[in-house]
């Protein structure tokens, strides 16, 4: 460090302002002063002053300059008290450290020791003048100003802290003779001392021991000069640090906090921050000192300065940690109100405006006033507390909670919001000591039951949900506790009335569902309450809800524990489970508000057996009635399910078996009865819901009797097919009954509704969050020796018994988590092989190091991209593709997605060349899967609490090797599968584009959950209505279809069909979003990009179960990592940072362009910068501007470029149809009122050249976009977003870009239909095919050619000697039609998109979205406008607030504006018409209004922005008109260009 730059303070209040502190700037600059002499006559001065001395005062010497080698000033480790209360005896006499004096007032000799002693001397010289005093006092200042605790050694402490205490008390001052000191040397005295102090610490003994506490304390109470005063307090602030104590009882608080209204908020930042130094640990004998200052700090909480607000919390927090042990301090404190200002600041409105920790301490203190005094119980009740912790509740994400117990450093709101519950409602575990408060806590709320009544309305409700949530067991058993409270005191009439509006038997059989014990005891004691209170009105829903059952459930699990046998006892069991925690954490105490340190060493108060003991006490005593034994558990509905159940399964199971299918007509009467029993009267429980087994039997059912087999062989496929087929078709038309009564009353949502419950009731998808994670350098041997800041899992290779080929290979090896098997493999191989060819051991380090190279580039392909699973499964996990046909194309490029070559090769040789086969536990791994993953669903399966804590990482994992089986032998089970075929003609509809029908053709998904889970049922089951759901339009037409060729339908007006789809979002879970999330949040997760298998798995198999937010974070993270996430434009709303670590900043890529010549500039950018990770940012060839304007517009002129007509791009570029009345581009734009899509291209014609350039520009395009968070302005068609995400199209995907092509293909589809069930009819009254006709007309003269309609280039080759369609080849003609409009005539330019894309970033990883959300992701959103949305979305600032005239008139105007002139004025502001998913409130930066200040008149002057800065500034018009008028002028006008405003 320079030594010339001043040594930055410490801002005690944790400032980050700057400027630098008031007492650190030099004296002379400071001008509160008159006393700074000019420095030119300084020395002059100085050395007058000096020869006047005595001579043991001279000391001649020269400066020596020394470098700061930082601040040792701020030791506020010395400030606990280990050294303060001592400090009255004169421990430190010495006058301070060896480095500082002798002792005896001579400083060292030395270099510097003269420059200081010379000083010391002119300020403590009888005699001198008040301008030699003044100029020695300046020159001092300067030095001590840069002075570091290294230069102690020169400084006589003793003599100028003697000194100068004797100048700061007023005492003699220049000139001798007892003259008062002026207030300039006061001034300069005290500064001096606070620079003393700041640079040594220890000084601070000597300036005490001179007397200079009692000194400030008097200037500060009798305050004669504000400057002075102001420095007083810097000096109290240094010195408090060391000597706290003796600040205290010298009444430093009540002199430091008299005037402090007086002075600014820097100063009382400072003030304030002294008194949080001397009220860290206060002696019991000083209480009195800080009891009498009490109501002045709680005034201070209302400042409108939060750091000073912050300090005054901090000391309150302080002062209660240290009376904790005496209640009549604590009342005192309440008494002077402490409780009625400390409660506002907490409430859901005040949490903003402190930070979080300071937030979660002072519910702390609440907490630990309620604990002991009943003062702050009856003041809490009054203020009505209740409502003040459900606000906390609601506000934090219960969910989100902490996975372990947390220690005495690690608390958060939630945490010490139910520390404050229950500590008002007391426990009702007693513990000795506590028993006199616990009475004493129940006579109040006895006495004054309206307290219990409204708190327990208060927070009861949030209590339940957060549990239902899916809350760890932490916040479970915290939560039940405080019900379990409620229930206990509440008298029967008054706990019906508060449970009456909650389902609390849900809530009990949820909580019995728990594996923690203490969890268990709380919710069978609640059991008992209710049943002792209120038996009659719980006893049936106990029934209904499953809680007799649970009850049932957990006797069942003792009774099987104790006739197992025990494990065995060695120490293989602790190697083989290093991370299961065999010992389980203990809530007894977890939220004892007085817990010590020995806290965790305390006994657990549920003993051996206790559990299974109270519930066999309850079973017996409130469940034993011959009612409950006798029915088991079973109601009326449940009994009805499973007698429908068993009908199903043994008809599924039959028909399997038989020739025909005719009993498909019973069973589907069957199905719709189980079906309207979710629509009868009475409610199905969840628990009847999952007991009765509807779910796998419907399964079952619908898959024809396979779900439920092993064997995956089928004997008939086609039978097995249109078995299946057929009763799709009946589930589909029963699930889409009541579509015209909306879609809220049609069986599918209701059914929807219920599985959503069900999965939350049984969810096993646990939060894996890593203990105190940070960031150290690790060694990593796989996959290849390197350094990682990542930590690294131990693994120890062990040799299968049964193996004779391999060699063994002992070593412990650290495994970089997230490495593949494959990577392992490639590793290990050369070490255990005992016939390694050369060319093995030479190419394995290569190939290690490819794969190490390709998981920096894209990581996520291996773990979390969809694609990841082996092709010799023979299931790929694209939604859009079914068992039919992957068994025909065995994974075509088309059904990859765009999937770059190098994970094609590598997928490749992991299927067929596997060499080792790996286990863990006796179980073999997926390849798909990495180890790591392996090792957390293991522990996951065994029902411990995974803790990714440093006991994990030392742990060593096992790992059993062999070599691998013939992989030939997987193919087997795909290849019987093969033959499966399904003609369209048959069945009018390509079955395999349904993803939910291909499921159930095999019986199973792509999912690597195990399938004897509850949850992969529901799973299942929600993944084929979702498709139900998705397919709804293809469904129904199809259905139509098939009514009109029976003649159920007559008009061909009638094909058309009305469909109500299911919103998205009923599809999601809350509980599995907010999981996600959180995992997401975890610091781990953003360095490695590694998730549980679970979250990988759930989002490759069912995305829909995941909010659109939510799986945009997770796109973000897993294709471009973390740190990416802070650059895309869609914020997280909750407030949380996702990237919460460090991470570098992005580089910038800037680029000049031609304006006039977009495409081809865009081309160069794409070529030169597409592939980078760095950020594009654009500037225009002759302008001045650059940054996220102009590369805004970049990207919106490149859309308008791709959408103009005669690029051979798009459908409908024909040039008559181009007008200027449907679009808001130009004249040549192509009009595409349903979106663009390709235009088709025949195969016998080459496909030019630059139409494939373009569309491959166009990908590369669009990934740039996406990757770096721009917005397109580019209306594509839903159908090309379906292309885009890898799905196939059909005749249906049509209507969404041409409805009327669409319509007449289907009606001609109609036909073709109808003249097949006419022939295949063999009654004579039948109609002859050949008299069908299309409105009144033969299709023979209609005179349709076999051209593409509207392409008459584009000829079709038929095998017809007609030139025209006949009746004949109708079907074929549409066949056709279909292929060349969404298959064969887009194909090439497709591929060209795809290429081009795939250039940026795998095009599967988009796959998690819908196309309507890919559109949103891809081209924003346009935002609903209305007053309170923009005032809420909008700063103003500089001149304008959100009432000004000025603003009011703005904000009417935009309102006002049509949909052209509204893209206009968001192009104008930010560079692009379209706002980001998220709408105004995810615009990043803020769109901020402020007031622009003109020298001329500003009825004349326009408007301007900022657009990197969304920044508009408005000069005030006098009217409204006026600036409507000037706003549109700048809007037209200012387009096209960017310079300086």
């Amino acid at each position: 460090m320079d030594r010339r730059r001043k040594r930055p303070d410490s801002d005690p209040g944790g400032s980050a302002e700057a400027e630098p502190p008031a007492d650190k700037r030099p004296c002379t600059a400071d001008q509160s002063t008159s006393a700074a002499a000019p420095v030119a006559m300084a020395a002059d001065v100085v050395a007058a002053a000096a020869a006047a001395a005595t001579p043991e005062q001279q000391q001649a010497a020269s400066d020596m300059d020394t470098s700061s080698s930082g601040h040792a000033g701020d030791g506020d480790g010395d400030v606990d008290g280990d050294g303060d209360v001592g400090g009255d005896d004169g421990d430190d006499g010495d006058g301070g450290s060896s480095y500082e004096s002798d002792g005896d007032g001579s400083g060292r000799a030395g270099g510097g020791g003269g420059k200081f002693s010379r000083m010391v001397a002119a300020v403590e010289a009888d005699g001198a003048g008040t301008d030699a005093v003044l100029a020695a006092l300046t020159e001092l200042c300067e030095a001590l100003s840069f002075c570091t605790e290294d230069d102690g050694g020169y400084i006589p402490t003793e003599a100028a802290a003697k000194a100068l205490v004797r100048l700061a008390g007023g005492g003699d001052g220049g000139g001798g003779g007892g003259a008062v000191a002026s207030p300039d040397e006061m001034l300069l005295a005290v500064r001096a001392i606070t620079y003393l102090c700041d640079a040594m610490p220890r000084a601070a003994d000597a300036v005490v021991r001179h007397g200079l506490l009692p000194v400030l304390c008097s200037r500060l109470l009798a305050i004669e000069y504000l400057d002075v005063a102001e420095q007083c307090l810097q000096a109290f602030e240094k010195i408090s640090r060391r000597k706290p104590t003796q600040c205290l009882q010298a009444g430093m608080i009540t002199a430091v906090l008299a005037y402090i209204d007086f002075f600014a908020s820097s100063i009382q930042r400072v003030a304030v921050s002294a008194v949080a130094n001397v009220c860290k640990k206060i002696p019991a004998e000083c209480s009195q000192f800080v009891i009498d200052s009490v109501p002045m700090l709680c005034n201070l909480l209302q400042s409108e300065d939060k750091m000073v607000v912050e300090k005054v919390a901090t000391c309150l927090i302080s002062i209660v940690d240290s009376f904790s042990g005496s209640v009549e301090l604590l009342d005192q404190l309440c008494h002077q109100g402490v409780v009625e200002k400390v409660l506002p600041l907490i409430n859901t409105g005040g949490i903003t405006s402190l930070s979080p920790s300071t937030c979660s301490n002072l519910i702390g203190l609440l907490a630990k006033l309620a604990c002991t005094s009943l003062v702050a119980v009856k003041s809490l009740f009054e203020l009505n507390v209740g409502s003040t912790i459900r606000g906390i509740l609601v506000s934090s994400d219960l969910s989100h909670g902490m996975p372990y117990l947390p220690s005495e450093n690690q608390n958060n709101q939630v945490n010490e919001a139910l520390k404050l519950a229950i500590q008002l409602i007391p426990s009702v575990a007693r513990d000795v000591e506590d028993t006199h408060m616990v009475l004493a806590k129940e006579k109040i709320i006895v006495d004054e039951p309206r307290f219990l009544c409204q708190f327990s309305r208060d927070i009861l409700p949030v209590l339940i949900k957060a549990v239902n949530s899916g809350a760890n067991s932490y916040i479970c058993y915290g939560c039940s506790s405080v019900v379990n409270n409620i229930c206990y005191f509440s008298k029967p009439e008054m706990l019906q009335d508060l449970l009456k509006e909650t389902n609390i038997s849900s809530f009990l059989a949820g909580l019995l569902s728990r594996k923690d014990h203490h969890v268990l005891i709380s919710s069978l004691k609640i059991i008992e309450i209710l049943m002792q209170k209120l038996p009659d009105a719980y006893l049936g829903s106990f029934i209904k809800e499953g809680v007799v059952y649970a009850v049932e459930a957990l006797l069942m699990q003792d009774d099987c524990s104790k006739s197992s046998p025990p494990p065995s006892d060695g120490t293989e069991q602790s190697e083989n489970q290093p991370a299961i925690r065999s010992k389980p954490t203990c809530f007894c105490y977890a939220f004892d508000s007085r817990r010590s340190e020995s806290a965790e060493t305390r006994t657990c108060r549920i003993g051996q057996g206790n559990l299974f003991n109270f519930a066999r006490h309850v079973k017996t005593t409130y469940f034993a009635a011959e009612a409950v034994n006798s029915e088991m558990g079973l109601t009326e509905i449940l009994q009805k399910l499973k007698t429908c159940c068993a009908v199903l399964n043994d008809s599924a199971d039959k028909s399997l078996n038989q020739d025909g299918l005719q009993n498909e007509e019973h069973l589907s009467n069957i199905l719709s009865e189980v079906m309207m029993e979710l629509h009868g009267g009475e409610t199905m429980t969840t628990f009847e819901f999952l007991e009765s087994g509807l779910v796998k039997s419907l399964l079952n059912y619908l898959s024809n009797g396979i779900y439920l087999q092993v064997d995956d062989n089928l004997k008939d496929h086609n039978d097995h097919f249109y078995a299946v087929l057929k009763r799709f078709q009946s589930f589909s038309h029963i699930c889409f009954s009541r579509m015209e009564q909306g879609w809220g009353d049609m069986l599918l949502t209701l059914l929807v509704r219920k599985l959503q419950s069900a999965l939350t009731s049984i969810d096993n998808f646990p939060v894996i969050m890593s203990h105190n994670f940070k960031p150290r350098n690790n060694i990593s041997d796989i996959p290849i020796r390197h350094s990682t800041i990542i930590p690294c899992i131990r693994v120890r290779f062990k040799k299968d018994e049964d193996e004779t080929n391999l060699s063994s290979y002992d070593n412990a090896v650290n495994l970089e988590i997230s490495s593949s098997l494959n990577s392992i493999e490639q590793f290990l191989w050369p070490k255990v092989s005992t016939s390694t060819s050369e060319q093995d051991t030479e190419s394995s380090p290569s190939s290690v190091a490819s794969e190490s190279k390709y998981a920096e580039d894209d990581p996520q392909e291996r773990d979390s991209s969809p694609d990841s699973s082996p092709p010799s499964e023979g299931i790929t996990r694209e939604n859009q593709n079914s068992p039919v046909e992957l068994y025909a194309k065995k994974g075509s490029s088309s059904s990859a997605g765009g999937q770059p070559e190098r994970n094609n090769v590598i997928g490749t040789d992991r299927a067929v060349q596997p060499k080792l086969a790996f286990s863990l536990k006796g179980k073999e791994l997926d390849r798909s899967v990495t180890l790591y993953q392996s090792i957390l669903q293991y522990q996951i399966n065994e029902g411990a609490d995974v803790i990714l804590d440093t006991q994990f990482w030392r742990s060593v994992h096992d790992v059993t090797f062999r070599t691998a089986a013939n992989p030939e032998k997987d193919d087997c089970p795909d290849s019987s599968n093969a033959p499966i075929s399904t003609n369209d003609s048959k069945t009018g509809l390509m079955w395999q584009a349904v993803p939910s029908f291909s499921s159930l053709l095999l019986g199973k998904i792509s999912c690597k959950i195990d399938r004897s889970s509850p949850s992969y049922d529901i799973l299942f089951m929600l993944k084929v209505l979702e498709g139900l759901n998705r397919f709804s339009f293809h469904l129904v037409s199809n259905e139509r279809n098939h009514a009109f060729a029976q003649g159920r339908i007559t008009n061909l007006d009638d094909l058309k069909p009305s469909v109500s789809s299911v919103p998205l979002q009923e599809f999601v879970s809350a509980k599995l979003t907010d999981k996600l999330e959180q995992q997401m949040h975890d610091p781990l997760v953003l360095r490695s990009r590694c998730l549980p298998l679970w979250c990988t798995e759930l989002m490759s198999t069912c995305p829909f179960l995941f909010s659109f937010e939510a799986r945009w974070k997770y796109f973000r993270l897993t294709a471009f990592g973390s740190s990416s996430i802070q650059h895309g434009h869609m914020r997280d709303t909750s407030g949380n940072n996702v990237a919460t670590e460090r991470s570098p900043s992005f580089s910038r890529k800037k680029f000049k362009v031609d304006r006039n010549d977009i495409l081809v500039s865009a081309a160069k950018v794409m070529r030169s910068y597409a592939r980078s990770n760095a950020l594009l940012e654009v500037a225009y060839e002759e302008e001045v501007g650059t940054g996220l304007g102009p590369t805004m517009e970049f990207y919106t002129l490149i859309s308008h470029e791709f959408q103009k007509s005669g690029l051979g791009m798009w459908r409908g570029e024909l040039p008559c149809e181009a007008r200027t009345d449907k679009t808001h581009i130009g004249p040549r734009t192509v009009v595409a009122p349903n979106g663009l899509f390709p235009r088709p291209w025949s195969a016998s014609v080459e496909c030019p050249s630059e139409v494939k350039n373009r569309f491959h520009l166009l990908g590369l395009v669009l990934a740039k976009a996406i990757k770096d968070g721009r917005i397109l302005d580019i209306p594509f068609s839903k159908a090309f977003y379906k292309l885009i995400l890898g799905q196939e199209l059909n005749i249906y995907d049509i209507n969404s870009f041409d409805p009327e092509l669409a319509m007449t293909l289907m009606e001609f589809k109609a036909l073709t239909c109808q003249r097949k069930y006419l022939e295949s009819c063999s009654t004579k009254e039948c109609q002859s095919p050949s008299d069908l006709s299309y409105r009144g007309c033969r299709i023979e003269d209609l005179a349709i050619d076999f051209t593409v309609p509207g392409y008459p280039e584009y000829v079709l080759s038929l095998e017809s000697s007609s030139d025209n369609v006949t009746a004949e080849s109708l079907e074929e003609y549409v066949s056709f039609v279909v292929e060349a409009t969404v298959k064969n005539g887009i194909s090439r330019q497709l591929e060209a998109f795809k290429s081009g894309f795939s250039q940026v970033f795998p095009l599967s990883t988009l796959q998690v979205f819908s196309e309507d959300e890919l559109e949103r992701l891809l081209c924003g959103e346009q935002d609903n406008w209305d007053f309170v949305k923009l005032v809420d979305h909008i700063k103003f600032d500089h001149g304008y607030t959100s009432s000004s005239p000025a603003v009011i008139n703005l904000l009417e105007i935009i309102q006002e504006f049509g949909c052209h002139e509204r893209r206009a004025f968001l192009q104008f502001i930010t560079g692009s018409p379209r706002l980001p998913p998220g709408g105004l409130a995810a615009l990043n930066p803020n769109l901020t209004v402020v007031r622009k200040h003109s020298n001329n008149d500003a009825e004349d002057d326009l408007p301007s922005v900022m657009t990197c800065a969304n920044y508009l500034k408005l000069p005030a018009y006098c009217s409204k008109e006026r600036m409507r008028e000037k706003l549109l002028y700048a809007i037209t006008e200012g387009q096209g260009s960017f310079h300086l405003s």
